[in-house]
């Protein structure tokens, strides 16, 4: 297995979860405060969208909590190497698409339900899910890179991350909030650990 240093952004290390106690889905979630460089990325990708959480007229839960940037990137382990191509790699690909989106739906909701922003990008199209007029893309890849200190190579026009323990059999996806990192430290903490 690789070694992988973390960051100073780093709040909550990598850790495998799952969403329900007998899944075998299990996903790979770490929190983390955004770097410069990611700040720099959010900001293009999301603008100020997020100051217009929650939307006016409704009940914020900020008082005097200091709100945070934060990235929890979500890494999946693929059953083939997603390198490679054919209608198997499509349906894995869509099956790791499917526990990711249900995944963020649900902690996003958790965090707007506290009256913050959250919100997560479609793996697909790099761009948000829940933030409307948005169409800068986000790269995923980069973001691991920064985030994690996982490597990437080139494949052509292709980015490919690379894994410390599952090579490029990986599925990376990134939720972003502006909470308090002790709320959404609390969240994620709240998923089962796959031990």
């Amino acid at each position: 297995m690789a070694s992988v240093t973390y960051n100073s952004s780093t709040l909550i290390p990598p850790r495998m979860l799952v969403m329900k106690v007998g899944s075998s889905d299990e996903i790979e979630c770490s929190v983390h405060t955004l770097p410069k460089p990611l700040l720099r990325e959010f900001g293009h990708v999301f603008s100020d969208q997020y100051l217009n959480f929650p939307p006016a007229g409704s009940a914020s839960n900020t008082g005097s909590a200091t709100l945070d940037m934060l990235a929890i990137p979500t890494n999946q382990r693929a059953r083939e190497d997603l390198v490679a191509i054919g209608d198997h790699i499509e349906k894995e690909k869509d099956r790791l698409l499917n526990v990711f989106i249900e995944y963020a739906r649900e902690l996003c909701m958790k965090i707007r339900t506290k009256g913050y922003w959250a919100d997560f990008i479609d793996p697909c199209s790099g761009l948000p899910m829940l933030t409307l007029n948005c169409n800068k893309v986000y790269s995923e890849v980069d973001g691991m890179e920064c985030l994690l200190n996982y490597k990437a190579y080139n494949a052509g026009f292709c980015k490919i991350l690379t894994h410390p323990r599952w090579g490029s059999a990986v599925y990376p996806a990134t939720i972003f909030a502006y909470a308090p990192a002790s709320i959404v430290s609390e969240l994620v903490n709240k998923y089962p650990s796959m031990k």
